[in-house]
């Protein structure tokens, strides 16, 4: 009788507890929809230290810090407040940790794109030491004439069926620069994507899709193929070459900087049969 007096004694507490993190989830929503970012910040993190994560509420705030916290990561890297960026890009970093488990694959993608900008601000504070060490953790880095390059790899495996799914195994990211060196504005992206389809001599081709560049040639480079076990000095290699311009792809997708008369970038697609 004294363990039910217990049970029916708790049942209430509990939901007073629920009820009271939703108050003050809906209070830290209030905070930074009116603009105090960054007392709403203070609230959430509160909020995140606190509330079970057995609790449903504890995804919601776990991923609403996580993108607060990476706006004012953003918004210190830009201003060049270097100390109070990788303070933000590292509470980040542990919070893209707890939700890689807890969310989708989308989700897990914010943590190399995290990892570089903690080596920018590394970097920006001069401390090039233990900015190389996060830089290591990325798969890729290189610099070529003034653009910078980013190369990171999902750890995807093939499946069976290739009409089952789509991913990309490598991504590079191409930059352009400040004079400092710094990433400027992402030009385009090359994608080393799963092929659809039955072929014994290669399991991924290359694509590569505009993003800031324009006059440039996009598409499917056909002649640029891999095997599932990636010859990455060869993968390399290739990324070089088409950051040159020594490459055309086998369907070609132009980007052209003039609108036309409804405000829209045009986008031509052709097949190159040379």
């Amino acid at each position: 009788m004294r363990k039910l007096f217990l049970l029916l004694t708790l049942i209430p507490l509990i939901s007073f507890g629920q009820e009271n993190f939703l108050k003050e989830y809906s209070y830290a929503d209030s905070l930074i929809q009116s603009n105090q970012i960054d007392s709403g910040y203070l609230k959430l993190k509160e909020l995140e230290a606190k509330i079970p994560d057995s609790d449903t509420l504890y995804d919601y705030t776990l991923w609403y810090l996580t993108g607060i916290v990476t706006h004012l990561e953003s918004i210190s890297r830009s201003s060049e407040d270097f100390q109070s960026s990788l303070d933000y890009g590292l509470e980040a970093l542990e919070l893209i940790k707890k939700g890689i488990k807890r969310f989708d694959s989308e989700f897990a993608k914010r943590e190399p794109f995290m990892i570089k900008n903690v080596v920018v601000s590394y970097f920006g504070l001069g401390d090039y030491a233990k900015g190389q060490e996060y830089k290591d953790l990325l798969y890729n880095f290189f610099t070529l004439d003034d653009k910078n390059i980013w190369g990171y790899e999902w750890f995807a495996e093939l499946p069976k069926d290739r009409f089952s799914s789509s991913f990309t195994k490598v991504v590079y990211y191409v930059y352009s620069t400040n004079p400092d060196g710094s990433d400027k504005d992402q030009l385009y992206r090359l994608h080393v994507l799963m092929f659809h389809g039955d072929n014994e001599h290669f399991d991924y081709v290359m694509d590569k899709r505009l993003d800031t560049a324009t006059d440039e040639i996009s598409g499917t480079l056909y002649s640029y193929t891999y095997k599932e076990d990636i010859d990455y000095k060869k993968l390399h290699n290739d990324v070089i070459q088409i950051v040159k311009g020594n490459l055309q792809p086998d369907t070609k997708r132009t980007t052209s900087k003039i609108k036309n008369k409804n405000g829209q970038i045009e986008v031509e697609v052709e097949l190159n049969n040379e």
